[in-house]
């Protein structure tokens, strides 16, 4: 059996487990956690883009327009399109974009 790589959240410190192969979003989903925000789980949102504070990664597909080529060597990226090699931590740093309510 695979082992699974531990990926810390650094503000919530929820720990969530981490298939090989599988996003850091997705692993998320999968234990019913919520420490990311969740946009549309394809690279081209940005809601989920977090920060990389230690461990190694993949990084799959992302927008540039939400993830820049210097905010990626900065340690920047997308949930959905991270892929942890091993143990880690992040910080979750995207936003939810919430509608104005409505005027009466």
């Amino acid at each position: 059996m695979s082992r699974l790589h531990r990926v810390r959240e650094r503000v919530s410190g929820e720990v969530l487990e981490v298939r090989p192969g599988e996003s850091l979003l997705c692993a998320m989903e999968r234990q019913g956690k919520g420490c990311i925000p969740v946009g549309c789980r394809g690279g081209g949102c940005g809601v989920c883009k977090v920060r990389v504070v230690s461990g190694r990664f993949d990084f799959g597909a992302m927008s540039c327009r939400h993830v820049s080529a210097d905010q990626r060597g900065r340690g920047l990226a997308l949930a959905c399109r991270l892929f942890p090699l091993g143990d880690s931590e992040v910080q979750a740093c995207g936003e939810v974009v919430r509608a104005a309510p409505e005027q009466q």
